[in-house]
């Protein structure tokens, strides 16, 4: 399979790195030093592009892809208020985008058994609260990871309406606390809470393998999958 690399950072080259060890050819990498290489003709020598930039520029960067006929699988956060006009534009064009807010494998499983638990600690009381904690780099504060997760929450919980990024009486509000520091690849930690005791689950990244490796797998799928919205459940088969 040929890759083009939007987005040639430290994540782009771990997921360089992952996709040449499972024997596949980078044909792209553009970075902020090569923005000019992004063009219809480059990418056209892809089968499949992936794209991990940033809130400014990957919404553009995705519907450059689809306008090129090349299905694009994307990781950037910080643009979701956009999302309901990409996917209309996917599918005018009859495209093929597979969008993630976080490619981890066990992050993924992570999401599963947080819906799980959310359906399970409904009405008994407890209050939740969401931290997450990454480099000092991270350009978005909530991250997406958290964003899903605090959506999951919101979907299940009964009685919380609204996700906020800051200290809150609100018993409606579920507070999401950022932290930026280094070196930290990334940890989420739900936590349920009350007088009587307090139930927590988390995810902590060691590196960016995990997350480098699930951008490829997600690449594979889509390449088999050209036309259509997907995500990293529908790659994994989780419910």
């Amino acid at each position: 399979m040929k890759i083009a690399l939007l987005g040639y950072g430290k994540m782009g080259q771990a997921i360089e790195e992952i996709a040449l060890l499972r024997r596949h050819e980078v044909v792209l990498k553009v970075s902020i030093e090569n923005l000019e290489d992004a063009t219809i003709k480059n990418i056209r020598q892809a089968d499949v592009v992936i794209e991990f930039t940033g809130p400014e520029s990957a919404f553009d960067n995705i519907k450059l892809c689809i306008g090129a006929g090349v299905p694009v699988v994307s990781g950037s956060t910080g643009w979701l208020d956009k999302y309901a006009e990409i996917k209309k534009y996917c599918n005018s064009k009859n495209g093929g985008l597979l969008y993630a807010s976080n490619f981890s494998v066990g992050v993924n499983i992570f999401f599963a058994l947080n819906k799980k638990l959310t359906e399970l600690m409904k009405g008994h009381g407890y209050n939740v609260e969401l931290k997450e904690i990454h480099h000092t780099q991270k350009k978005d504060a909530p991250s997406g990871t958290a964003i899903t997760l605090a959506e999951q929450v919101l979907e299940n919980n009964g009685q919380k309406k609204k996700w906020v990024n800051e200290a809150s009486d609100n018993k409606e509000d579920l507070v999401i606390i950022s932290e930026r520091t280094d070196p930290a690849p990334g940890t989420h930690i739900i936590k349920y809470y009350s007088d009587v005791d307090d139930i927590c689950i988390s995810h902590t990244a060691h590196n960016r393998k995990g997350f480098a490796t699930g951008a490829v797998l997600a690449a594979e799928f889509l390449n088999d999958h050209k036309n259509g919205i997907y995500s990293m459940k529908d790659v994994l088969g989780i419910n």
